[in-house]
């Protein structure tokens, strides 16, 4: 006889352990390809849109690289991709019956994204949300990704389709949360916060992007979107802040140039030396 579902719409976390109901909530997860090894997936997130995902992802597969980790960077944002180009990659990206090889930048990095599938990368991916969240599992299913240490998952902004499947789908052990200083961080690290939580991930700190801007006559800090108020944010939710990373147009002209293997993000070695304890429990 087939088990009820649960019915009850009162149930806590600790009511529901037991229930068959519960123990169907794996039942989303993907399998990996049969020639991928990866060893720790980490998904890049923030609760809006505009703080520096993209580039915060980049950096810190830039530092894991240097470090002497096997990296990749599975770019989920399918509508907004920009990991390909600030690499210089161009597709398409080579297939075959035992799936789809990512393409590797100049340091080493393994990269899939919908933009070295398509036959023109400027053409605008107009999806529902269930098809995108079916690529991003394809992202996992049909991509050869090998060993890897580190897999960075860059994900979209918010709280939606692709977000929920990356955390239901993938074996992801930790995210890291990207926000700016301005006066709705509080409410933007908070709902990037409880959907982790909610989903039992573990939030491995916060970066601060945008952080301030070091004048090049005199070497003032600059906080051109008014006071950092992460520190205050992670001391509410009992976070430890992984970086604050100022305005650098270094970085802007490397990423336009297609060059980003070339940057180097010094701001990060807090969010690195976490992602480096993660791999040493494992």
């Amino acid at each position: 006889m087939a088990e009820k579902a649960c019915s009850s719409t009162s149930c806590s976390k600790e009511s529901c352990e037991g229930c068959p109901s519960a123990k169907k909530q794996n039942g989303f997860a993907v399998e990996q390809n049969q020639y991928s090894d990866v060893k720790n997936v980490i998904g890049v997130v923030s609760g809006k849109g505009g703080v520096g995902k993209s580039m915060v992802t980049a950096s810190l597969a830039n530092l894991l690289a240097e470090a002497g980790y096997r990296v990749g960077i599975l770019d989920a944002d399918i509508t907004g991709p920009s990991i390909p180009r600030m690499y210089g990659l161009q597709g398409p990206a080579m297939a075959d019956d035992e799936g789809i090889y990512p393409m590797v930048t100049e340091n080493g990095i393994k990269v899939i994204s919908i933009n070295l599938l398509m036959p023109d990368p400027e053409a605008p991916v107009i999806w529902r949300g269930p098809i995108l969240a079916n690529m991003v599992k394809q992202f996992w299913s049909d991509v050869i990704w090998g060993e890897l240490d580190y897999l960075l998952v860059d994900m979209p902004p918010g709280t939606g389709d692709v977000p929920l499947t990356v955390f239901q789908s993938l074996p992801v052990n930790g995210i890291m949360i990207v926000t700016s200083p301005q006066e709705l961080v509080k409410m933007i690290v908070k709902k990037a916060y409880n959907m982790a939580k909610t989903m039992n991930i573990p939030v491995l700190g916060i970066i601060e992007n945008y952080s301030y801007l070091v004048c090049p006559d005199c070497g003032k800090k600059i906080e051109v979107f008014g006071k950092s108020r992460v520190d205050e944010a992670a001391g509410e939710l009992g976070l430890s802040i992984g970086g604050k990373m100022p305005i650098d147009p270094s970085l802007t002209e490397l990423s336009d140039a297609g060059e980003f293997y070339k940057a180097k993000n010094p701001y990060l070695a807090t969010a690195i030396a976490a992602l480096r304890v993660l791999d040493s429990r494992k």
